[in-house]
């Protein structure tokens, strides 16, 4: 029978006493409080909390107990050794038992207790998983409220949109427009165009409409947006850099859409950064990831060999660790009232992630934050290895 325990020592040490006990019941077998010594490896083995190790000891201790009586003993002395020695053998039994019955009774107790801490595990997660769905039901009920207040205003704000984009076209239209003028015209009769699709997304409950994907080659993202948003950087006193150290992949996309998001995170990083800081757009491209594509695989897309990679970092006042938890949510802002919505990311990361791409931020005090934008590239596409930098600014 082979018999398991966990702690050896605890077997050896039960050993050791049980032999030296045997030595001094061999020495003085007439002393028969010796033979009490046997208690002690019965406690020991009871710790192991092994019942069959247990019933090999006992049955040791008491064999052993018994070998005294086959030493000579004095005439009359063998009947009183015998009751004598039986006395041994049963407080050798009755501790064994109790203290087998202790430790068991202990791993009851300490099961219970695992059970106990595990199913309160499981309670705080589940808690966690409301709290969760509560949070974003109190969200949708705010992105509901928000798509009633826009329903309602909607037709005020379209109607001079409508007007100032006619105004735009026809002052496109006249003669002494130079070439310099005209590219400014087209600037605002497209960001005209732009206004009014946001107002159309939000008017559908601000769900995103369903991304128009093309061939995107990432100069046709970036290039425009730069050139938008160019002036107010060089207004503020803040550079504005594009810098390509890999060149990036074609993506398929809707570039207005990432043209959106991109317009969101130069507009948050100017207000973060003072006079005298800088803004860059990082540029570049990487091997897709096993993990990528599989999760590819399993959504029934098409296998991609790059992912198209768009930071923009900082060098202003950054965000603290509370505000960087909540930054995506919607409505959070830490702008005066008036200066900003708090839609800007949660809504570019919708976008993102309608892309089937991720956005994440990393943010100090004091030194910048960083907002990560990867996109899949397109199929076929690979990583190139040349790269350039340049001013936008």
């Amino acid at each position: 029978m082979k018999i398991g325990i966990k702690n050896p020592l605890v077997l050896a040490t039960s050993a050791s006493l049980f032999l030296l006990i045997v030595i001094v019941e061999t020495v003085a077998p007439a002393n028969v409080v010796g033979a009490y010594g046997f208690v002690l490896p019965i406690l020991l083995i009871a710790t192991a909390r092994n019942r069959r190790l247990m019933y090999v000891t006992v049955a040791l201790c008491v064999i052993a107990t018994y070998i005294g009586l086959l030493r000579p003993t004095k005439p009359g002395r063998f009947v009183s050794a015998v009751i004598n020695r039986t006395v041994v053998a049963g407080v050798l039994v009755g501790v064994a038992y109790f203290a087998m019955t202790r430790e068991e009774r202990k791993t009851r107790e300490e099961a219970a207790r695992a059970e106990l801490a595990l199913q309160t595990e499981h309670l705080l997660k589940a808690n966690a998983q409301l709290v969760e769905i509560k949070d974003a039901l109190n969200r949708s009920e705010r992105l509901a409220a928000v798509g009633q207040l826009v329903a309602s205003v909607a037709h005020e704000v379209g109607t001079p949109l409508h007007s100032i984009a006619w105004h735009v076209q026809a002052l496109g239209e006249e003669p002494g427009v130079t070439g310099d003028m005209r590219k400014r015209i087209e600037i605002v009769d497209s960001q005209i165009s732009r206004v009014v699709r946001i107002i159309e997304d939000l008017l559908s409950s601000t769900r995103q409409r369903k991304p128009a994907l093309a061939r995107l080659p990432v100069e046709a993202l970036v290039q425009p947006v730069v050139g938008l948003m160019g002036p107010s950087f060089a207004g503020k006193g803040v550079a504005l850099k594009v810098e390509s150290r890999v060149e990036g992949p074609p993506i398929w996309g809707d570039v207005e859409q990432l043209q959106q998001v991109l317009v969101n995170l130069l507009t948050n990083a100017l207000a973060a950064t003072a006079a005298g800081g800088e803004v860059v757009i990082e540029i570049g491209g990487r091997p897709v990831t096993t993990d990528e594509r599989d999760a590819r695989a399993r959504a029934g897309e098409p296998p991609i060999q790059a992912m198209l990679t768009l930071m923009v970092r900082d060098t202003g006042c950054g965000m603290p660790d509370e505000h960087l938890h909540r930054a995506s949510e919607p409505f959070f802002t830490t702008k005066a009232i008036g200066d900003g919505t708090g839609l800007g990311l949660f809504l570019s990361r919708q976008i993102v992630a309608a892309h089937g791409g991720t956005l994440s931020i990393e943010s100090e005090v004091e030194k910048g934050t960083k907002v990560l934008i990867v996109l899949p590239g397109c199929p076929g596409d690979v990583v190139g290895m040349t790269g350039r930098t340049g001013d936008g600014a």
